[in-house]
This record gives structure tokens, sequence and C-alpha cells, in this order.
């Protein structure tokens, strides 16, 4: 008796000591789970606005929007409890009772077909495990919750799961389900809203109400019987929201993502090379970006690049390409850019910032001319046009024809090369070569030639650049760096950078109001009427002629075709040509024809309604060359003049001279004729 009595007594002890043991052994598995990366904030998309402050695009490196547990409806937080895990605020992060009943109904049908998964379990499945349905997940699902119910409170993991919970549609989390399914944000949704929502993560594509939308129904509906059983909400709430039709959203998920996509390009280029930001920090860190965006202007460059008409046709399907920028001059703010034709992709190839083509006649202003102004000349300043050879360089004009000569203003309305090249001579390659750098095109040492006046350039410029440069011409000769950001806020809304307006006297503002009354008649009677506008508009064309290589031997073309504009309010430049020009990719058009008439249609919509106003005059501003011209050239005027008198005194005289012979000849012939008939009297 005394043996069986210490017998059982040992056995109690071992089953006690076992279960101690394995006790302790549960407890240290589920303390050894790492939930540490639920301690970490979920990414944030970056919100980019434009200069009225609206929220105009989206960035973001994650498929979750997150948002506090604050910001949701009592209504979705119920409905969620109510469908997936009724005793959520009771138990320990795993339902022993839901588990029992799922070993039961596993264990009948011979496979895993109910998972009895708390809220908690599912948060610790999308987290940190696969879906696979095997024992071992569940029960390292099981344990996982288990911590993480000890380690968080209950509406700390609700927030949690319902910002990382599939809802179908490409939506993770309840503020981008709430957009796609009913386009508006998660605080806005309606009790049956958040029951059709609430019904999705059982089995998102079977209860998708696009697909289908009387199961989705049936399901919603389902949700809200238990809500009302459950005491969440009454009788007449819930025959209201059960009457209550579908009314989706049919627009995309986030109609932010993918917006004005080469604005936004080159928004993440300029953040990252002048404020240092990383892409990471933009697409996961909740930023606020403030541009310069006006999207009156970027949707007036979008509008234009959708019709074809504007653009050059091809031979195959190889499209010519095209970039356009408008900025302001006066504040440098970038309004809009389209960096190519066709579908634009997140960081692509960005033609208005990061194209680098020769400019053609469009670079003579920047060159040639403007230096010159601030050195004396005038628009009717006499510059040389015959037949030029200098240090081996002959330049030659588009009609191959030569005046002897032009004025300044001549030149530049009807574009001429022989005039541009021999005033850079003229005035130094130096001065010419100095001002383009001050105006914010960089050049290299190599361009320190005469061909530099004819944009002949080592790397070439981008459309940004001419804007740029342009822009200094309506601004009475200042130039203020362009910048697509104005300032960062964090997510917080803490000021991180903010642009500082850089402003450069480049040109006196006499000089550049002459320039702009140069360029407007390039507008009005030069190579550049296409782009004429019903307000001041000032402009140049700029084309350039294929390379003189064999492989375009004999063909009558060009490698690219620009226009480079500005009214008193915008300055917009525009590139036309192909990626790769080879014998059968070539333009067939100038910079005054397809680029100068997608000037004038981007900028007839982007100033629609905008009232006229002309370029501001600088103080005391006259043409003081129309009634008082420098001495040099006075005195060049005075020896033409001397010099067709003398041609004109000499004609004369030869004129004279020539009569005076005609008449002795004449005499002489008479004389003789009067003695042959004395000869026959005799």
């Amino acid at each position: 008796m005394f043996s069986k009595k210490r017998l059982l007594r040992g056995v109690l002890i071992f089953i006690f000591i076992s279960f101690g043991c394995l006790a302790l052994s549960a407890a240290a598995w589920v303390s050894g789970q790492d939930i540490s990366p639920l301690d970490r904030p979920l990414p944030q998309p970056t919100i980019i606005y434009d200069r009225e402050g609206s929220a105009v695009s989206r960035l973001s490196g994650s498929r979750i929007e997150p948002v506090p547990l604050a910001e949701m409806p009592q209504a979705l937080r119920d409905a969620i409890v109510a469908v997936e895990d009724k005793r959520f605020y009771e138990h320990s992060g795993v339902d022993a009772g839901a588990l029992i009943r799922a070993l039961y109904r596993n264990t009948k049908a011979g496979d895993v077909v109910e998972g009895g998964s708390t809220i908690t379990q599912q948060l610790a499945k999308n987290v940190f495990l696969t879906a696979e349905k095997t024992y071992s997940r569940k029960l390292k699902e099981a344990a996982m919750a288990i911590k993480i119910d000890s380690s968080y409170d209950k509406d700390t993991i609700l927030e949690m799961y319902l910002n990382q919970i599939y809802f179908g549609e490409g939506s993770w989390g309840v503020q981008q389900a709430a957009k796609r399914y009913f386009g508006k944000p998660v605080r806005e949704l309606t009790l049956a809203e958040s029951a059709l929502l609430a019904a999705l993560p059982k089995a998102p594509s079977h209860y998708s109400p696009f697909v289908a939308p009387n199961k989705a129904l049936n399901r919603r509906n389902l949700v809200l019987s238990l809500m009302k059983e459950q005491g969440m909400i009454s009788e007449a709430e819930f025959k209201q929201a059960k009457e209550e039709p579908l009314q989706l959203h049919e627009g995309a998920a986030d109609e932010l993502n993918g917006r004005y996509r080469s604005y936004v390009n080159h928004v993440i280029e300029e953040a990252e090379a002048l404020y240092g930001i990383s892409e990471e920090e933009l697409l996961r860190g909740g930023l606020r970006i403030y541009t310069n965006l006006d999207t009156r202007v970027q949707g007036a460059i979008e509008a234009a690049f959708a019709n074809d008409s504007l653009f050059p046709e091809s031979s195959d399907d190889i499209p010519v390409q095209a970039a356009a920028i408008v900025i302001d001059p006066a504040s440098g703010g970038i309004r809009g850019l389209v960096g190519g034709r066709g579908k634009q992709v997140y960081r692509g190839f960005n033609r208005a910032t990061q194209l680098s083509r020769q400019p053609g006649s469009a670079f003579k202003p920047l060159a040639v001319y403007a230096p010159a102004l601030e050195n004396g000349y005038t628009p009717v300043s006499r510059l040389y046009d015959g037949n030029l050879t200098i240090d081996g360089y002959t330049p030659q004009n588009y009609d191959r024809r030569t005046r002897g000569e032009v004025s300044l203003r001549e030149a530049i309305v009807h574009s001429y090369n022989i005039p541009a090249v021999w005033l850079l001579n003229e005035i130094g390659v130096g001065k010419g070569f100095e001002y383009v750098q001050r105006s914010g095109i960089a050049v290299a040492e190599a361009d320190r030639n005469l061909s530099f006046a004819l944009g002949g350039l080592s790397e070439g410029v981008s459309p940004l650049q001419m804007a740029g440069a342009y822009g200094s011409f309506a601004n009475e000769g200042k130039l203020v760096s362009a910048r697509a950001i104005a300032r960062i806020e964090s997510k917080d809304g803490r000021v991180l950078y903010e642009a500082e307006l850089r402003e450069t006297q480049v040109l006196s503002p006499e000089s550049a109001y002459t320039m702009i009354s140069m360029l407007q008649a390039v507008v009005q009677e030069g190579t550049g009427k296409r782009a004429m506008l019903d307000r001041p508009t000032a402009g140049k064309t700029g084309t350039t002629q294929l390379p003189p290589v064999k492989e375009f031997e004999g063909i009558d073309g060009a490698k690219d075709a620009w226009f480079v504009g500005t009214t008193p309010e915008l300055t917009a430049a525009v590139w036309m040509g192909y990626d790769q020009t080879d014998g059968t990719h070539y333009l067939q058009t100038t910079g005054g024809a397809y680029p100068a008439a997608l000037f004038r249609e981007i900028m007839s919509r982007a100033l629609a309604g905008v009232p006229i106003t002309a370029f501001r005059v600088p103080e005391g501003y006259r043409e003081h060359w129309k009634d008082s011209e420098p001495k040099r050239q006075k005195e060049k005027d005075r020896e033409r003049e001397e010099k067709n008198r003398e041609k004109e005194r000499k004609r004369e005289e030869k004129k004279r001279q020539e009569e005076q012979k005609r008449e002795e000849k004449k005499r002489e012939k008479e004389r003789e004729r009067d003695g042959d008939r004395d000869e026959d009297d005799d």
C-alpha cells in the first residue's frame, strides 16, 4: 500500500514537473519570438504639392498608406472585430475555443480547412510568416500572437492589423481600400461602407464588389447582422445600412500615384542634387514637398504633347521625340515640363532637363548678340555679310547667299550665320563665352572658338538651361536659378529645406529690353512667325544640321530643332529630334516650323484668360541709336556713301565719255559720206 502511494505521488510529481518544464519551454519559446519589426514605423508616402498648396502627386515605395486608429470610424473597427475576431478584446492573442473548434474540423476533414486565427494571429502571419497551411506554421503564428498581445495594447494591435491587411484590388490597408472602393479617405466611411470593407479580408477576390457585387452585398449584410447581434449597432442602423446600395468609385486606386510623371521625376532629381535627400527617404519618409508646379501650365503642355498633329510624322514606329519646359522668369519657378512623347515612366530619361543637344541659332542671342549689346552695338549697327574665312573656319548662311552688310537687327530676325560669326570675332570669343557661363550654361574650354556663335558646343544644352537663360531677357537682365522645389517639410510639418532665390544681373536692363524688342521682331516678321500669340511674344528659332559624315551625304535634313521664347509672364523652351539620329531617322523641319507651332499651342493654353501685359520698359529707357549712332558707325556710313557717290561719278563720267565717242564716230561717218558725194560730182 505504502509503495503504491509513493508510486502515485511520484507519477504526479513527474507529470507536474513535466508540465512545468513544458510550460517553461513554451514560455521561453514564446518570449524568444522576434516581433521587433512591428516597432519600426510603417513607411509613409511623400506627397507633392503644387504652387497653390494642393496635393498633386504621391511618391511611395510601399504598398501601405498608414493611418492612425483615431482616424478610422468606430463602425469600421467594430465591423472588423465582429466578423474576424469577436473575442478580440478578451483573449490573450490566441482564442483557445476557436483553436479547438478548428482542430476538430481539420481532423474530421483530414486537411487544414479552418484556421481559427485571431486578428493578432493574422497580423503575425501578414508581417512575419508565409500563408502555408501547416501545423508548424500555426504553432509559430500562435506563439508570435501571444508575444504581440503581451507587448502591445489591443488598440495598437488593431491599428497595425487594419493598416496591413489585404482588402483586394491591389489595396493594402484600410486607407488604400477606402480610396479604391469608395474614392474617399477612411475617416469618411459610412456604416455600410465600413461593413463592406470588413467583409473582404476573408476572401478578397471572391467577394470583390467590382467582380461579384451580389456576393459582396450578401457578405456585407452578414457583417451588419453580426454587428447587430453583438450589440454594436441598433436595429434601425442595421436596416438603414442594409438598404444602402453599392456606390463604388470607378477611378484609379489612388489618383495621385503616377500623376505629372515628368515633373515629379525632376523633383526627385532636384531633391537629391540640391538637398542630398535619398530616394529611400523620398519613397518612405512621409515628406511634404511644395513645388512651383502650375497645374494649368502642366496641363497645357501635356495636352499639346497628346496632339500628334503638332509633331512631324516618322517614317516608322520610332517617333520624333520632343521636350518642353515652362518657367516663370521673375521667380525661376518651373511651372511645368514634359520630358518626352509617349508614356513617361518613373525616373525615366527626362529630355526637358537631362537632354544635351546642340542649340543651333537659338544660341546666337546668348553667345553673340547680348554681349555685343553690352559692348556698344545697337540694332542698327552694320555687320559684315560676305564671304568670310577666319582661321580656316568658313560659315555659310542657310540660303547660301550673302548681302554685303546687314544690320544687327536684320541678322537676328532672319537668323543669318555669317554676321553672327563675324560679330563674335569682332567683340572677342571670350566675351560671348563669359556671358553664356553667367547665364547658367556650363561650357567646355574646347568650345572657345568661332563656331560657338552658331551653337557649336561639345556637350550641348538642355531645354531647362535655354529657358533659364532666355528668362533673363524678360526679367530686365536678371537671371533667377530655375527651381521646381519651393520647400520640403517633414511629415509633422517641420521645414527641412527651403529654396533660396538666387538672382544674378547678367545683362543691363536696357540691353535686355533691346534684346526683347529684336526677339519680338523675330516672331513678327522673321523665322519665328509660327510662334506668334495674341500677346507680346519674343523668341528665337534654332536648327542644327546633320553631321558632315558619309551616312548623311546627299540628305537635306536636320538633327535638332528648337524654339525658345518668352512672354512677360512665362518663358518656354521646346526641342524636337530623334533620340538616335541616323540615315532614316532625321528631321525634315526647322525650329521655325513644328517647334514654334508647339510653343504657340502650349503658351496659348497656359495663358488663356490671363490679362495681356507688355514687357517692362526700364526706367529712362530710349532707343538712343535711332538719333545718336556710335561715331564709328556714322563714319562707316559716310565712307560707304562717299564710295557710292564716287562709283556713281565714275559711272556718269564713263557714260559721258562713251557718249562723246559715239558722237565723234557719228560725225566721222558723216564727213566720210560727204567726201564720197563730192567725188561723185566730179
